[in-house]
């Protein structure tokens, strides 16, 4: 019988992130997946990043996972979102190739040590009645590891559904996994169905895309991870166009309603609240005369144009009366038609903090099995049940990332606490403290973790604390400094349409002021001008600066948060007989069994009132103990 450390089931994103993070740490690897072709596939809209999940993927650089640096690998497009805003919703996203995206991937995870990779089909389980340690291929053979890892995706008892037609295959046509989802069940383990869609892909040639607006990408040396120092010139970018649904266009849609597969009966998922098919949005939002699409090409090396925002579930004839009466679309050819696809995911109250399931230790979980959408949010968990997987057999303890401290961790405290009846998709307005979790900081919040963990290197890790030391050397000597009434200071000011100074000021106070720059007034300050400094690091001096005021407000606010959220529950306290408890409260916390009072506080049912009773009894059993 064969043996691994680890075993990763599944080789999309989340497993990638996984295998990688146990590979890299220096453990035998074992990543099972359906087709080593599509290792890494986009099977829906091939771009990487977007609102919070820009954010998510730079998070996972500075982990040392891996993501950021395929997708700055081959991009057709990248573009800096929200620029008209503040930092705390600023980030990335970019166009990938579809075809060059996984074939880069394949070529790295095929050339990675202590990372072995094979075909197959996991249908169960090897575990006795207290942990798992292993598989059962369809090939019938056992292997046995110290963890297993499940991140299958979109694939467990897969259907794909256009009109009253139902297929049962994966994503792209390809075959679902069966199996494995009602073993789970036999285990004890609780699934449910959830659905997710994709668009349509139209044959380039045959859009008139002067009827669109042209979306370029954005100016300058844009990248998800910090170590990436090659960029694509804008010039060289491939554009993206807007268009809007039109009246004819919604008439058809309204025509057609009880055809579309998700109204007929036959799906039985729920799909994606944020995310929802074109017929959702009508019916939903039906006051809206119009809706924008974006034209986005997938690949440089076919002629495919991803139609983003018309997800549908509608047969095919409709799907082309649908399409033909938008803008530039009426000699429109499908190169793919769009499809609803449901699948099993298991239910957020299984799993704990780390990904590892309550009642199996050694079964850990990543991606869209969690009940998660999105290859950003897939990535991000892969990489923490790999990361958690791997601490385990070392016999460490797990890293839980806080909710001031990444949005992976604001991601995985929503599911774990709040849980989600539908695909979850993370949005910034769901993190407290995105001043904090930024798009130019994730390097100074988690390469130290990612360096304590073993996924970033010497080298890398004396660039960053460089870095660091230069920031916080700024930050003082800006402090420290007193600009008196320099004629070069005065002009500088004046230039900017300010009023002469009446005096001094300091420089950090000066660098507050709209439109002053840091590369400026280091040239005031002699013990500056010596040093030099990237454009990242500039750019996050400049934040620290302007941004002082409300950073510190929430700094504050996290340290009041993390008192509560430190305050450990002992294992196997009995809330269905607690004294003073709610009864709602009762059943949730027996339900989710939160590990900190700070996670309590944010399950949905749970008030403050509870909150103290359960204080009270922490308190009494600690002090028993």
């Amino acid at each position: 019988m064969r043996e691994f450390d680890i075993i990763v089931v599944g080789a999309g994103h989340a497993g990638l992130e996984a295998a990688f993070a146990s590979a890299h740490k220096g453990h035998e690897t074992l990543l099972i997946t359906l087709n080593v072709n599509l290792m890494g596939n986009m099977p829906c809209n091939p771009s990487i990043g977007g609102s919070a999940k820009g954010i998510v993927v730079r998070e996972i650089d500075a982990l040392g996972g891996m993501q950021g640096k395929f997708a700055d690998h081959h991009y057709l497009q990248m573009k800096m979102l929200n620029t008209g805003k503040g930092p705390g919703v600023q980030c990335l996203r970019c166009q990938q190739d579809k075809i060059e995206y996984p074939a880069y991937i394949k070529e790295v995870a095929f050339n990675t040590e202590h990372l072995h990779i094979e075909e197959a089909m996991v249908v169960s389980l090897l575990h006795d009645d207290k942990k798992v340690f292993g598989v059962i291929t369809n090939k019938g053979e056992e292997i046995k590891s110290k963890a297993v890892i499940l991140t299958t995706g979109t694939y467990m008892e897969s259907k794909i559904f256009r009109g009253k037609t139902v297929l049962e295959e994966g994503p792209d046509g390809e075959a679902p996994s069966k199996g494995l989802s009602p073993y789970l069940r036999s285990m004890g383990i609780k699934t449910y169905r959830l659905k997710t869609g994709t668009p349509p892909r139209i044959k380039k040639d045959t859009i008139d895309f002067s009827k669109g607006s042209l979306e370029p990408g954005t100016r300058g040396e844009l990248a998800f991870s910090y170590e990436t120092t090659e960029f694509i010139p804008v010039e060289e970018q491939i554009p993206c166009y807007l268009i809007h649904t039109t009246p004819e266009t919604h008439d058809i849609i309204r025509a057609h309603l009880d055809e579309a597969a998700i109204n007929n009966g036959l799906v039985v998922g729920v799909g994606p609240r944020y995310c929802p098919s074109i017929e959702s949005k009508i019916v939903n939002f039906a006051d809206k005369e119009r809706h924008q699409l974006f034209l986005e090409p997938e690949s440089r090396y076919t002629d495919s144009i991803y139609l983003q925002g018309f997800s549908t579930s509608m047969p095919v004839e409709v799907q082309e009366e649908m399409v033909r009466s938008l803008p530039g679309f009426d000699k429109a050819e499908f190169l793919k038609y769009a499809y609803a696809i449901e699948y099993d995911a298991i239910r957020t109250e299984e799993y704990g903090p780390s990904l590892e399931i309550k009642k199996w230790p050694g079964l850990y979980i990543g991606g869209q099995i969690c009940g998660t959408s999105g290859y950003e949010e897939a990535a991000g968990l892969g990489l923490i049940a790999g990361i958690n997987a791997s601490l385990k057999i070392e016999g460490k303890e797990p890293i839980i990332l806080r909710r001031d401290q990444s949005y992976i961790g604001v991601m995985i405290d929503d599911l774990v606490t709040k849980g989600t009846e539908e695909p979850y998709r993370l949005m910034s307005s769901r993190a407290e403290f995105r001043l904090l979790m930024r798009h130019d900081n994730a390097d100074l919040r988690l390469t130290e973790l990612g360096h304590e963990i073993g996924l970033i290197n010497e080298e890398r890790y004396a660039k960053f604390i460089d870095k660091k030391n230069k920031i916080n050397q700024a930050v003082e000597t800006l402090k420290a400094t007193w600009l008196g009434k320099k004629k070069e200071v005065e002009e500088y000011l004046m230039s900017l349409g300010f009023n002469e100074l009446k005096g001094g000021v300091q420089a950090f106070e000066l660098l507050k002021r709209p439109n002053v720059k840091f590369a400026k007034i280091k040239e005031f300050i002699p013990e500056l001008q010596e040093i030099s400094y990237d454009k990242q690091t500039i750019e996050e001096i400049e934040i620290i600066a302007k941004y002082e005021g409300y950073i510190v407000k929430q700094i504050h606010e996290a340290e009041n948060m993390r008192k509560i959220e430190e305050m450990k529950i002992p294992e196997g306290l009995d809330y269905l007989n607690m004294d003073g408890l709610a009864l709602e409260a009762r059943q949730k916390l027996d339900k989710i069994r939160p590990l900190t009072i700070g996670q309590a506080s944010r399950v949905s049912g749970v008030n403050p009132s509870d909150i103290s009773v359960l204080i009270l009894n922490v308190r009494r059993v600690m002090n028993h103990e």
